[in-house]
């Protein structure tokens, strides 16, 4: 099962290697773009917040519902492309970054998890789980490791490309 690191990590990786080898176009893809990235990498498990939320009224949400749906990652993506038509380029990339963050977190956990957690794609419509559980048969302290190798492989290609090291 990816953590929460892995989520935000791997969706600012593939944005900014979108963003430096792609479109090589860094006005609309600012570091804030990048940022915002990351966080709708973790967008998806907004539902274990606002579980904890509706606990105190005595209402309960299930993990990996409507938020771990496509659906739900493509709702970002229509205001992007609206904003998008309008010339507003720099505020659409925040929806179609969402957009990205969300269904690439959607995809990591149906490729990583399972054992009974896997992704229901048609929630509402279906309850069916699909997963390929990729991981199984890893400890968490590995799968953790391959988070710090990722982080670190990261960080060295910011220092080669974009010389953080000058910031520090």
């Amino acid at each position: 099962m990816p953590f929460a690191v892995t989520h935000v990590l791997l969706t600012i990786i593939l944005v900014d290697i979108y963003r430096d080898y792609v479109v090589k176009h860094k006005k609309y893809f600012t570091l804030h773009t990048i940022f915002f990235a990351g966080v709708a990498g973790l967008l998806p498990d907004i539902d274990l917040i606002l579980n904890l939320f509706l606990n105190f009224f005595g209402l309960s949400i299930a993990h990996k519902t409507i938020t771990h749906t496509p659906l739900f990652g493509l709702i970002f993506l229509i205001p992007g492309i609206m904003l998008w038509w309008k010339k507003k380029h720099k505020e659409a990339l925040y929806f179609i970054v969402a957009c990205f963050g969300i269904l690439f977190h959607i995809a990591l956990d149906y490729l990583f998890t399972g054992d009974g957690y896997g992704i229901m794609f048609l929630y509402p419509f279906s309850a069916q789980m699909f997963d390929l559980n990729l991981l199984s048969g890893l400890s968490t302290t590995a799968i953790a490791g391959i988070d710090a190798i990722i982080l670190l492989v990261w960080l060295w290609h910011e220092e080669i490309k974009h010389k953080i090291s000058d910031f520090i």
